[in-house]
């Protein structure tokens, strides 16, 4: 379980045995579910991280919601549910070049706005092959978005770098030339599923956003 679960889990975990010793055992098993739903929530599973610098891996457990391409590169966003690992991995191996926080609203994730309107939380990721800009992003009932690393640090592929307190969406932005390896609908996990792959043809030159 990730460390800022513990207060979720531990409050109504105190309150539970407190409960129970005056044996109110109605509120005190109540609180005991809720409990055990934070430490659920609040999960850091293994994952078996693939290897490669030609590919780009699931930022967040949950599902493709959307898939899109503009002038920018092509877009990849996965909606997380309350029921989701909300653990957030990073996609490749490379500097952190930017991070950008952006205050906002909390309209529902799914929404094709909320990467503009809502509260959010960009990464730059600079690789050997190529660059992707990950960003987490609120939803309805998201608290608070959290990121462990600042600009200049180095993330490994699938490393740990933050989370999103309750329902939200990871957007993942790649270079156009990212062969999409998912489609909408689609269930992936988080530092395991490969999104895109680098073409063969470009592996030998030089990858660019």
């Amino acid at each position: 379980m990730v460390k800022e679960g513990f207060p979720y889990v531990l409050v109504p975990a105190v309150f539970a045995l407190l409960f129970a010793y005056f044996q109110l055992w109605a509120v005190a098993g109540l609180l005991a579910a809720v409990a055990g739903f934070m430490a659920f929530f609040f999960r850091d599973p293994y994952r078996d991280v693939p290897e490669g610098d030609d590919i780009i891996v699931s930022a967040a457990d949950g599902k493709v919601t959307r898939i899109s391409e503009d002038e920018k590169g092509k877009l990849v966003s996965v909606f997380l549910s309350p029921f989701d690992v909300h653990v957030n991995r990073s996609p490749i191996a490379g500097i952190v070049e930017r991070v950008e926080f952006i205050p906002g609203r909390k309209v529902p994730a799914t929404r094709g706005d909320a990467s503009l309107v809502n509260e959010r939380n960009s990464l730059t990721i600079k690789g050997e092959r190529m660059t992707v800009v990950c960003t987490q992003i609120a939803g309805i009932v998201a608290r608070r978005i959290v990121c462990w690393n600042d600009e200049g640090d180095s993330l490994a592929l699938g490393q740990r770098f933050g989370l999103i307190k309750f329902s939200s969406r990871t957007d993942l932005l790649m270079p156009h030339q990212i062969e999409i390896l998912v489609k909408v609908g689609d269930r992936v996990v988080g530092g395991e599923t490969i999104i895109g792959r680098l073409p063969r043809s470009e592996i030998n030159g030089t990858a660019g956003t």
